[in-house]
């Protein structure tokens, strides 16, 4: 049983009123939400809560107290409606949220939720959401912008001023999930309801690029393994990288960065991806051996086994600005031994990745084996990674027509 009544409090004010507040009762529990209005108990009905005749306009000041019982009336019928069971602080957040607008401001939700990330060590995430912050705020020109005014026509627009700053399908997409994302944290903890979300209109999936997948063959993998880097010293890291990650089945950089020595045990790599948090479990091959025996002869100290990550206690912030600075040079290093090994595709260290599946597909393994290989979720997600790969091997099959 729930009732809805007005209340003047106990509590008397400085100028000799007493507040009214709306009392939700329920379960022999009360939630009080202040009302505009004082008064003396000589203009309070306090059997039917509302002001007397001895009050100045009380017609219209019950009116308005009418109203709250009214809008929180329509609040629990709806938390009634979409739950089979509810409880005051339910009711509390419902109605705290339609009656404060600083709620509704993304920008305040956004930066409390890039905080969480922070703290979660989730740093890579915090940054997408902090670019796409920035770059929503730049496009809209407001201070505060609410989530009803997220529409679909916003999106459109939105992608539109991306476009004109030479967005890609990919970049939009990354900006469009992550805006996704926000929406669907907001209705989760009941922020907006689910009839303020436009990605029911708006599709993301017509945004098809990442652009398409880079890989090498196996042939170019090969050439880099076997590059004589004698007069590039400079490039042994970077090359070192690549290898290792190729033969430890596409590990990628964060991880490698992350990667310790204790974690490496008889013969085998232990590691949880990032990304998924998938684990995995990694058998050395020689080349990896070879790696992984060059830094423990050049080893610094630390406890990481590659020379990026160079103080064994670093923030979560810090090694996110470390990977970003670090990843930059790598990839510029990538490109030059492509040019020494005359390698004309271009050359990063997601390439690695690709190039590992690629190399797998050429060799006739099967998708299900690359698929568990690779940590993929489903069978579904590698066919479609492989799909945008290197398609030599239907060009190969084509020739059978020559």
């Amino acid at each position: 049983m729930i009732s809805f009544k007005n209340v003047l409090r106990k509590k008397k004010l400085s100028y000799g009123k007493y507040p009214i507040y709306l009392r939700i009762s329920k379960d022999r529990k009360s939630l009080f939400f202040r009302t505009p209005y004082t008064a003396d108990t000589k203009e309070w009905d306090s059997k039917k809560g509302i002001f007397n005749q001895n009050t100045a306009n009380y017609l219209n000041k019950n009116r308005v107290l009418l109203k709250l019982i009214d809008h929180a009336t329509s609040v629990v019928t709806e938390l009634q409606q979409n739950k089979r069971s509810y409880t005051l602080t339910d009711i509390e957040r419902a109605i705290r949220i339609e009656s404060n607008p600083a709620y509704q401001n993304i920008y305040k939700f956004w930066d409390e939720l890039i905080e969480e990330m922070i703290k979660a060590g989730r740093t890579g995430n915090a940054q997408v959401n902090r670019d796409t912050y920035n770059s929503v705020k730049k496009y809209s020109k407001k201070k505060v912008l609410n989530f009803n005014d997220i529409t679909p026509t916003f999106l459109d627009k939105y992608e539109v001023y991306l476009r004109s700053r030479n967005g890609t399908d990919g970049g939009i997409s990354v900006r469009m999930r992550t805006l996704r994302a926000l929406f669907n944290f907001a209705i989760k903890r009941s922020l907006i309801k689910p009839d303020n979300y436009p990605f029911k209109s708006y599709q993301i999936s017509k945004l098809k690029g990442r652009g398409a997948k880079r890989a090498l063959t196996y042939d170019d993998v090969v050439k880099i393994v076997n590059k004589d880097l004698g007069e590039h010293p400079e490039l042994v890291d970077a090359r070192n990288y690549f290898v290792f990650s190729f033969y430890t089945r596409g590990m990628n950089y964060a991880d490698m960065m992350k990667l310790e020595w204790k974690d490496v045990i008889d013969g085998q790599i232990y590691y949880t991806r990032s990304k998924t948090k998938a684990n995995f479990r990694i058998k050395i091959l020689p080349p990896v051996q070879q790696i992984l025996n060059y830094y423990k002869e050049h080893q610094s100290g630390s406890k990481y086994i590659f020379p990026i990550l160079l103080k064994d206690k670093m923030s979560p912030t810090q090694i996110e600005n470390r990977k970003k600075k670090t990843l930059t040079r790598y990839n510029q290093k990538l490109k030059e031994i492509a040019k020494l090994c005359k390698i004309e595709k271009n050359v990063s260290s997601y390439v690695a990745r690709h190039s590992y599946a690629n190399s797998l597909k050429q060799k006739g393994i099967s998708t299900d084996i690359i698929s568990e290989s690779m940590g993929h979720q489903n069978l579904a997600i590698t066919q479609a990674y492989l799909k945008e790969l290197d398609n030599s091997l239907v060009d190969e099959a084509m020739e059978v027509l020559l």
